[in-house]
C-alpha cells in the first residue's frame, strides 16, 4: 500500500480509553480517509471522516455484515479488564468475541490488515500461570492463523492519554502522574496513545518485520 492511497479503517472500542485515543489519531492523520467505529454505544463526537455502526450484540453481525466490506484495516481496541472475572467469562469477551468479529471481517476483506490490542507480558505459550495472559496469547495465536493480508498483535504497556480524551478510567487518572517517571526510567515500557495510533497506521502503510509488537516496536514504528 502506498502513502498516496487513502486508508479506510474499522475501529472497535472507541468508547474506551485505547480505542478513543487511536480514533483521535486516525481522525487527524492525513493518511486515513474514512473511519467506521463499530460498537454497542455511540461515540460523542462527529467528524467528516467518521461513520458509526451501532451493534447491540457484537456476536451477531448478520444484519450489518455488508457494511463491513471494503476496508483496508481493522484496529481492534475493544476489551475488558480481567479483574474479578473467572476464565470462562474473560475468554468469552477476549477470545470468542475477537475471533468472531475477525472471522466475519476476513471473509469480506481478505486483503485487510488486522491489528489487535493485546498487552505487555501476554503469554504466547498459553501455558503460564496468569489467566489473562494465557487468554490473550490464545487470542493472538488464533488471529495469526486467519487468512488476513497481515495480522499484528500490539502489546502496549503504560499509555498516556491524548489531550481531549473523554473516556479515561478513574484508575488511570489516579496513576497518570507515573507516566513521565516510567518514560524517563524505562522508555520501552510506555507509549502515548497518539504513538500507538501512528504505529498502527504506519504498519498498514509500510508493514513491520515483526507480527508481535512490544512497546519498543510500537514506539519505533510511530516515528516513521
Amino acid at each position: 500500500m502506498t502513502k498516496e492511497k487513502s486508508i479506510k479503517v474499522i475501529i472497535t472500542g472507541v468508547t474506551g480509553m485505547v480505542g478513543e485515543g487511536v480514533l483521535l489519531e486516525c481522525l487527524q492523520n492525513p493518511a486515513i480517509g474514512h473511519v467506521l467505529a463499530v460498537g454497542r454505544r455511540r461515540y460523542s463526537i462527529t467528524h467528516p471522516k467518521l461513520n458509526q455502526l451501532i451493534v447491540p450484540d457484537m456476536f451477531d453481525l448478520n444484519e450489518v455484515k455488508d457494511s463491513l466490506s471494503g476496508y483496508d484495516a481493522c484496529f481492534f481496541c475493544a476489551g475488558i479488564s480481567s479483574l474479578g472475572l473467572k476464565e470462562p467469562e474473560y475468554t468469552r469477551i477476549t477470545y470468542d468475541l475477537t475471533l468472531s468479529f475477525a472471522q466475519t471481517l476476513v471473509k469480506r476483506n481478505p486483503q485487510m490488515t488486522f491489528i489487535y490490542v493485546s498487552g505487555a507480558h501476554t503469554d504466547s505459550t498459553e501455558q503460564g500461570r496468569s489467566m489473562w495472559a494465557r487468554v490473550k496469547g490464545r487470542t493472538e495465536n488464533a488471529l495469526a492463523a486467519l487468512p488476513f493480508k497481515k495480522v499484528y498483535n500490539f502489546r502496549p504497556g503504560l499509555m498516556k492519554a491524548t489531550q481531549g480524551q473523554k473516556n479515561i478510567p478513574g484508575v488511570y487518572k489516579f496513576f497518570s502522574w507515573l507516566y513521565p517517571v516510567v518514560k524517563t526510567l524505562s522508555p520501552n515500557s510506555a507509549s502515548t496513545l497518539s504513538d500507538v495510533g501512528k504505529a498502527m497506521i504506519n504498519s498498514v502503510i509500510q508493514g513491520y518485520p515483526k507480527s508481535t509488537m512490544e512497546v519498543s516496536d510500537i514506539n519505533l514504528q510511530a516515528k516513521f
